[in-house]
């Protein structure tokens, strides 16, 4: 089997590049990094690419054996959407981003993946529908490419490089050493740290110091106030 792991930057115009096979395949599938398949001569084919990569028609892909192949959008079925005005297309884009549905941008119209549902609803806005079948071609994220996120509450999710997204309360963090938050101790236990502003003892400090009147919570189930001059020992030989 054929092993593909390298999309090429450059455009086949561009450099006059000889392309020796071609792979067509609809939207679904050149979402895929990890596909297997068969080129338009019928020899199979094995897609490792990297991961968040969207193939488009016309991208050139190198294959194991040193031969250039371009990717080939497939046509599928799609609807076509228009309206009367641009303020009205303008608000059947909205609701469908609403939805976070793949939508294709053109010069007057919108396509979108075949659905009943989504159908129904664009009439109902007052818009245009054909379905008709032809290659699907959606908008890109607006950050550019994609990159799969563990987020701790399920499995992975791409999202959108310099898009801000939140995690929940129990995820943990990475933080620095200037974060200035709260940081979990094991146990469920926690304590802020005002990091730039509490000094904390260095080996052959005696003190400790957190700052006047700070509260921290050490071992199970007790709270302690510490003062501005007294240090405390969290384990043997061990400061914080």
């Amino acid at each position: 089997m054929i092993e593909i792991r390298k999309k090429l930057k450059a455009s086949r115009a561009a450099y006059r590049i000889a392309v020796k096979g071609t792979l067509t395949l609809p939207f679904e599938a050149r979402q895929k990094t990890r596909l297997r398949t068969r080129l338009a001569s019928g020899e199979e084919v094995g897609l490792m690419l990297p991961r968040g990569e969207v193939l488009r028609g016309g991208d050139l892909m190198v294959a194991s054996d040193g031969r250039v192949i371009e990717v080939l959008a497939e046509s599928e079925a799609v609807l076509h959407v228009t309206c009367g005005t641009p303020e009205d297309l303008l608000r059947a884009a909205y609701h469908l981003g609403n939805r976070h549905v793949p939508v294709e941008v053109g010069e007057g119209y919108l396509r979108l993946a075949a659905d009943h549902v989504l159908e129904n609803m664009l009439a109902g806005l007052g818009a245009r529908v054909a379905p008709i079948k032809t290659p699907f071609e959606p908008e890109a994220g607006a950050y550019g490419g994609g990159h799969q996120h563990e987020d701790g509450s399920g499995p992975g999710r791409i999202h959108h490089y310099g898009q801000s997204h939140e995690h929940g309360r129990d995820e943990g963090h990475v933080h620095g050493p200037d974060c200035g938050h709260e940081h979990a101790h094991g146990g469920g236990r926690t304590h802020d740290h005002a990091h730039g502003r509490a000094a904390h003892g260095q080996a052959g400090d005696p003190d400790d110091d957190h700052g006047r009147g700070e509260r921290r919570a050490h071992g199970s189930d007790e709270e302690r106030v510490h003062g501005t001059e007294r240090g405390h020992d969290h384990g043997r030989g061990q400061k914080h």
